[in-house]
């Protein structure tokens, strides 16, 4: 077995050098998040080279793989909550980032030490690659590489995009799950629940068991379908019942939660020493022990200011319905990226609301006078700004006392939100 990367004996660096070269990762690299489809680099040859290079470190982890449509984050998140309250040493992936590149690949909730990364883009830099990888392979690898260097004891690993040609997609892990199957990124996906359940089922490996919280018969099924093919035993998590509770916030939290009840089980069944009191404590405590924000997140309490990062149709269903049942009058700041099909989202606004529509401040930001036409056809109050900022500032001016102010509508418009305004 190779021996994965690991950097040379911690030397000092300048904030500077290791800014210069995350420039050149998000620069040079194609990047989805920044560019949209034509970054997207599907399959699994690029990101096995990738690996191999730099010592295949994913052979050196026990992981656990988390799809789906929504809910990846909060229920990754919720589920290294519990391994640490156990005594764990726990690696987690999960992207995009809100503020800071580190967030992605965290140690018991601490971000990526900056030095690792730094060595690891320098070595990136350094190898004459036939091939171009994406940023997502990129950093994939190198959480990877992370993880085996500091040796957690479980690296929990959320999908990035569909999953059965999704970078992540080499592991072999110890159990997986599927959150839930919708629509998005249908131009990449497939533009229908079943095509997309199909890409979803491509994490189920052979015999390993596969958690699904998507309670919707028909791509349920297909879930089911896969995993008998593979012999891979098939947890329905949308059976359990539980009174638990996460101090992540969001009706659609109790999906989740169920979820990483069933994950817990599995993991039970491998031997996984978890105590109940650390379940209870690690899902209450969630928000502490991994620095997970932007799912219904309180920036503010007076006035109340509410951030989510749910984008697609199914997530903001949810988040909308949520707003709705606050019987406050609501100050709506949203943007959105450009392949997003705004059509669907004026279906579902809240109707007793102001809105302020911005353009997030990156290459994908859609600008809102690109569809101000529906939004006058949707009869609702508005108005249109250049940034997000702007947007929210024109939004705290007219907020009376008792009402609510929400940001959300892309994870660009959280992350640019509480990047200028959470206190550092």
């Amino acid at each position: 077995m190779n021996t994965p990367f690991s950097p040379t004996a911690q030397a000092s660096f300048s904030e500077s050098e290791y800014e210069v070269a995350l420039e050149w990762l998000f620069s040079q690299i194609p990047n989805y998040q920044k560019q949209g489809k034509s970054a997207y680099k599907p399959g699994l040859e690029a990101i096995k080279k990738l690996c191999a290079l730099f010592g295949n470190p994913e052979h050196h982890l026990k992981c656990i793989h988390i799809g789906g449509t929504n809910g990846k984050g909060s229920t990754s998140s919720m589920l290294a909550s519990i391994l640490q309250e156990a005594g764990y040493k726990v690696g987690l992936y999960t992207s995009p980032h809100l503020i800071d590149f580190t967030e992605r690949i965290k140690l018991n909730g601490t971000p990526a030490e900056k030095g690792f990364v730094l060595q690891f883009l320098q070595k990136l830099r350094s190898l004459e690659l036939d091939f171009q990888p994406s940023f997502f392979e990129c950093t994939t690898v190198m959480a990877y590489a992370y993880f085996a260097f500091v040796k957690v004891d479980y690296a929990i690993i959320e999908v990035g995009l569909g999953g059965r040609l999704d970078s992540t997609n080499t592991l072999k892990p110890l159990v997986c799950a599927i959150t839930n199957v919708a629509l998005d990124h249908t131009d990449l996906l497939g533009d229908t629940v079943e095509q997309i359940a199909l890409e979803k089922a491509g994490i189920i490996k052979l015999g390993v068991p596969i958690v699904s919280g998507d309670d919707n018969p028909q791509t349920n099924a297909i879930l089911e379908q896969k995993a008998k093919e593979l012999k891979a035993p098939f947890i329905r998590a949308f059976e359990i019942e539980t009174t638990l509770e996460s101090d992540l916030k969001g009706n659609y939290q109790k999906k989740n939660i169920k979820v990483v009840l069933a994950l817990v089980e599995q993991l039970l069944a491998l031997d996984v020493n978890i105590p109940p009191e650390a379940i209870e404590k690690g899902l209450q405590n969630t928000q502490r022990n991994t620095q997970f924000i932007g799912r219904w997140y309180e920036f503010s309490n007076d006035p109340l200011i509410l951030c989510d990062t749910g984008h697609n149709h199914a997530g903001l269903q949810e988040v909308f319905a949520q707003l709705e049942s606050l019987p406050r009058f609501k100050h709506i700041v949203l943007g959105f990226v450009k392949d997003k099909k705004i059509e669907q989202v004026l279906e579902i606004l809240p109707t007793e609301a102001r809105y302020y529509f911005v353009k997030p401040s990156i290459e994908r930001g859609r600008n809102p006078q690109e569809y101000e036409d529906l939004l006058k056809m949707a009869k609702i109050n508005y108005s249109l700004f250049q940034s997000v900022q702007e947007g929210y500032l024109a939004a705290t001016q007219n907020v009376k006392k008792g009402e609510i102010l929400f940001i959300g509508g892309s994870n660009f418009v959280v992350g640019e939100f509480l990047e200028i305004n959470l206190e550092k």
